[in-house]
């Protein structure tokens, strides 16, 4: 695709998320990274200078303080804005939506973080439910990792029909990995002081037809999240059923504990033996040998990877902004292809086919 043709996207914050953006921006072939914005100068910012991503500081002071640094830096973040059709903002909580006003007043579309409130751009979004509403919008926003994979779940049965109403109990992870010198907690558990948890209403933000309750409560570990779901379907059906509309789902991997997979610890790791970067999950990791179907009662858990879940939805964010892809498939699927999701399902298939059975028996 002709540069000029390209969407021009612009990373503003280049932590946990920002830095996974920015990598898969780089990776499509429709978009092009016109470059990132920051506030520090330590060891992120000098592997993107290696890797000649084009670096910004927030503001002229932060310019001077890279610069004094040793970095490169190409300007300020109202420059990086000029240079872009849509930023994508992954600053933190409560940043992004000050950082809203700039964008507006520029005239230039934009991206916030499920950190942010959902009023910040009046639409929250998950590609798999709303793309469609997304479409030549001005702004949008990615919802959380946790609200990322409540939606792919429930859309999924809301699709297939099996969908009447479900309550949930989230188990989080106490912060980032890279940041767990500096906090969280240990020897405790710490439940969310409301239910619902605020899962479920931001979860609705997305799709208002959803029947949901959550409840959560932050754990001592950083690999990742642990949902547990029961939901109450519209009429009985057969775990076959119910396997068949989580797997219409692209972005839902299917994977057994009899595999070894049995812990967030060991399907981390397979994602690192397969190359990914950073090990991430991309998809919501659901156990087929746990679901349990009861008449029309349905039993299932999977893991959520806090640091990878959004990074394909940002990806299909810019591309409805941009208007020039309208079908939400045909986004997944560049986008699914160009981060290798699909890889999960395709060894435990190939696995199958070989032992001439299915992965469920």
């Amino acid at each position: 695709m002709d540069n000029q043709t390209k969407i021009r996207v612009a990373v503003n914050g280049y932590g946990v998320i920002g830095k996974r953006v920015a990598a898969a921006i780089a990776l499509q072939e429709d978009m092009t990274l016109v470059g990132i914005a920051d506030i520090g100068a330590d060891w992120r910012l000098r592997v993107a200078n290696r890797s000649n991503i084009p670096l910004f500081g927030a503001t002229t002071d932060h310019v001077q303080n890279m610069r004094r640094a040793g970095l490169a830096v190409a300007g300020n973040l109202d420059d990086l804005i000029e240079a872009a059709d849509i930023i994508v903002d992954c600053t933190p909580k409560g940043i992004g939506a000050k950082n809203s006003d700039t964008y507006r007043r520029l005239g230039r579309q934009f991206i916030v973080q499920g950190g942010e409130a959902h009023t910040v751009t009046g639409h929250s979004f998950v590609a798999e439910s709303n793309y469609g509403t997304a479409l030549c919008r001005p702004s949008t926003r990615v919802v959380s990792c946790n609200t990322t994979s409540i939606v792919r779940t429930l859309t999924a049965l809301k699709q297939a029909g099996l969908l009447l109403r479900a309550r949930g109990t989230l188990m989080r992870r106490a912060t980032d990995p890279w940041e767990s010198d500096k906090g969280g907690i240990m020897n405790t558990l710490v439940p969310e002081p409301e239910i619902p948890s605020h899962q479920g209403p931001d979860s609705q933000s997305v799709d208002p037809e959803l029947d949901l309750v959550t409840m959560a409560v932050k754990v001592p570990e950083t690999i990742g999240h642990l949902h547990y779901w029961s939901v109450k379907m519209t009429r009985m059906a057969s775990k076959d059923e119910v396997l068949q509309a989580f797997r219409a789902s692209s972005r839902i991997a299917t994977v057994r504990t009899v595999d070894g997979l049995g812990a967030l610890n060991s399907i981390k790791e397979m994602m690192a033996d397969l190359g990914r970067p950073h090990a991430n999950l991309y998809e919501v990791a659901l156990w087929t040998d746990m679901l349990r179907v009861q008449d029309d009662e349905l039993f299932y858990a999977y893991m959520v990877d806090n640091q990878a879940i959004v990074i394909p939805e940002t990806i299909d964010a810019i591309r409805a902004l941009g208007g020039k892809t309208a079908d939400a498939s045909v986004s997944i699927a560049k986008t699914n292809a160009s981060l290798g999701i699909g890889d999960i399902e395709a060894i435990f298939n190939n696995a199958a086919a070989m032992d001439g059975g299915s992965h469920d028996k």
